[in-house]
């Protein structure tokens, strides 16, 4: 009997061994530093009256010379709206960026961008997965081919409904992985954004809400094949080179979707708090057209945030400005406007 109550003490005792939560809690992952900047930086997020899937401003890649010429590089880059961004970051090379964007659609929008980068391999392979098409055979032979002609390989290419569904529960996994809190209908919008890129491929336009679609806007597909005044492509798929340095930094955490209002009291000056701990300085802040919408007290407090950032002669404003629906970019140092605030 001994005997037996020893031996049913051990088998009980190798089985709490093999099932260790039974004597412990299991241990909860650590939050992700990605997750955890979004949070720490991030404020309440306001409504806008467009869907900002892509850029509206035709002028875009006209400032990259200027850029160039003035030494803008490295440092750290803040920017608004979609991937137009990426371009800017492909040409300044900063050693951290933030989206900022007072839509909380715009961080969805750029968790789908991030996925697609982990998942990509090429920026054929990235165009591809965007779009819902297979991406071509022989990527490799790929890596040098030129914008338009990939771009061309998309508008033949033709999506299918198999592969686009596997692809969806793959990039709902690496978000997920990703460590963002979403609920299910934050994956609902982004699986509706990654769809429209999917059913309207290089034609899709930028779109907004009680007003009329402008024939002025471009496509999709003007925006990646758009060039300087010179003829010069800037684009970040242009080169496999100025893609796999975004990609690299979004593999980095480094690329950060921020909501936040430029003319807020948060976001920026959080923003400002993470690049003087880093030692960052401001190398570029494009904040399209936003001044626009900045009225009264919300504009003084942008500039305000403006001048709270580290910066140094280098540091710039990238602006557009519109008249008749046709974008117009433009590059002001950035002690120009605080200096101007101060008159």
């Amino acid at each position: 009997m001994t005997r037996a109550i020893r031996c049913a003490a051990l088998l009980g005792l190798l089985s709490l061994a093999l099932v260790p939560w039974a004597v412990r809690p299991i241990a909860q992952p650590a939050a992700q530093p990605f997750a955890s900047r979004i949070e720490r930086l991030s404020e309440e997020g306001g409504d806008f009256d467009t869907d900002n899937l892509i850029s509206n401003e035709r002028s875009y890649l006209d400032v990259v010379p200027a850029l160039k010429a003035a030494g803008v590089t490295g440092g750290a880059y803040i920017g608004v709206g979609p991937d137009q961004n990426f371009s800017y970051i492909a040409q300044i090379r900063p050693a951290i960026a933030f989206i900022v964007d007072i839509r909380r659609d715009n961080l969805l929008l750029h968790l789908l961008f991030k996925a697609l980068f982990a998942a990509a391999q090429t920026r054929a392979d990235y165009l591809s997965l965007l779009t819902g098409r297979s991406p071509p055979e022989h990527l490799e032979t790929w890596r040098d081919m030129a914008l338009p002609r990939l771009a061309a390989y998309v508008d033949e290419a033709r999506s299918n409904p198999d592969a686009v569904q596997r692809l969806d529960h793959r990039l709902h996994d690496i978000i997920a992985g990703f460590g963002v809190p979403l609920t299910p209908a934050d994956f609902s919008t982004i699986a509706r954004f990654h769809h429209t890129f999917i059913n309207d491929g290089l034609s899709l336009k930028f779109e907004s809400r009680g007003r009329p679609p402008r024939e002025a806007y471009p496509t999709f597909r003007d925006l990646l094949l758009a060039t300087d005044r010179a003829g010069r492509s800037w684009n970040y798929l242009a080169s496999e080179r100025d893609f796999q340095f975004v990609r690299a930094l979004e593999g980095q955490d480094l690329v950060i979707p921020v909501v936040g209002d430029l003319g807020g009291k948060r976001a920026l000056g959080a923003i400002a708090d993470l690049m003087t701990s880093r030692g960052d300085r401001l190398s570029a802040f494009y904040i399209s057209n936003v001044e626009t919408y900045l009225y009264g007290d919300k504009y003084s407090q942008f500039v305000k945030n403006v001048t709270r950032l580290p910066r140094d002669a280098r540091s710039v404003i990238i602006r557009s400005t519109f008249r008749n629906s046709v974008s117009s970019s433009e590059v002001q140092p950035a002690t120009q406007l605080v200096s101007a605030s101060r008159r």
